[in-house]
C-alpha cells in the first residue's frame, strides 16, 4: 500500500524541527549594588517563545559560536561547570553566545579595546565598535531546560555579568536590534512587577544575592526538565588538577 502523499513531517533533532532542544546563552547585566538594577527588554506579541515577555537579553548558541577567539575567557570553575553533561564545545560557544546575544539585542559591548581584522560575518558589528569579545567578567550562575511541550525548547546557561565592565554607555541603545523592546534597567526591588517567564523568577530568587559579590557561586542550579521528570539539581564541577 502506497503511503498518503503529504508535507513531511520534521524529524526529531533535525533543524525543522522546533521542538528540538537548543543550547542558548543569557545574560543578566547587574549595576547599582546598594540598589540593584537589572537589564531586560520585553519580546515581541508576535514571538513564538514567551511573547510580551520580560526577558533577559540571550538565544541560540550559533554553530560558529565555540571558534570565537575571545579576548580573555570564563574562570576555570565555571569552564568546568559549563561542562558538566553537556557537548564538548559548550564550554567556549556559550560566553562567546551570551556576548553575541547582549550586542544583538542591547548594542552594549562586553570586550576588550582591539582591533579583530577577520572577524566572522556575524560580528562585524561588535568588531567595527574597536573591540574584542571578552568573558573575563562573566560568571556561570544559572542553567534551565525548557519543560516539555512548549513551541520552543532551549537548555539555557544563565550568566553574570555587573555593568562596569561594559564599554561605553550603558544607556546607549541605539545599536540594539529590533528583538527587544523598552529596553531598560529593573531595579530589583521592583522587577516583580512586570510580566516575567517563570524561569526568570527563579533565576532572579537564586543569583540576587551574587550581585555586587565577586567569583563563582558555590554551586550552579540546573533546572532539568525532560520527557520523565524535572529535576532541581546543583552544579559543583571543579577543574581537573593536574
Amino acid at each position: 500500500m502506497t503511503a498518503p502523499s503529504g508535507p513531511a513531517r520534521p524529524v526529531p533533532g533535525t533543524p525543522q524541527d522546533k521542538t528540538r532542544i537548543r543550547d542558548a546563552a543569557t545574560v543578566i547585566v547587574a549595576r547599582n549594588p546598594d540598589r540593584p538594577q537589572v537589564l531586560m527588554g520585553q519580546r515581541g506579541a508576535a514571538a513564538a517563545f514567551m511573547p510580551n515577555k520580560m526577558v533577559f537579553p540571550g538565544g541560540a548558541i550559533d554553530p560558529g559560536d565555540a571558534a570565537v577567539p575571545l579576548a580573555d575567557g570564563l574562570g576555570p570553575i565555571c569552564r568546568a561547570r559549563l561542562a558538566e553533561d553537556a557537548a564538548p564545545h559548550i564550554a567556549r560557544a556559550a560566553p562567546a553566545a551570551a556576548i553575541r546575544e547582549l550586542w544583538e539585542e542591547t548594542g552594549l559591548v562586553l570586550g576588550t579595546p582591539g582591533a579583530w581584522p577577520d572577524a566572522p560575518p556575524d560580528w562585524a558589528g561588535f568588531a567595527a565598535t574597536g573591540h574584542r569579545p571578552c568573558a573575563a567578567a562573566l560568571r556561570f550562575v544559572f542553567r534551565a531546560i525548557t519543560p516539555p511541550g512548549r513551541p520552543r525548547r532551549f537548555d539555557a546557561r544563565f550568566f553574570l555579568a555587573d555593568a562596569a565592565a561594559l564599554q561605553g554607555d550603558p544607556d546607549d541603545f541605539s545599536q540594539a536590534c529590533d528583538e527587544l523592546s523598552a529596553l531598560q534597567w529593573v531595579p530589583l526591588d521592583r522587577v516583580r512587577g512586570f510580566d516575567l517567564p517563570f524561569i526568570t523568577q527563579v533565576v532572579l530568587a537564586e543569583v540576587a544575592a551574587l550581585i555586587g559579590t565577586e567569583g563563582p557561586p558555590d554551586a550552579v542550579p540546573f533546572f532539568r526538565n525532560d520527557d520523565e521528570e524535572s529535576l532541581f539539581l546543583r552544579l559543583h564541577g571543579r577543574p581537573a588538577q593536574d
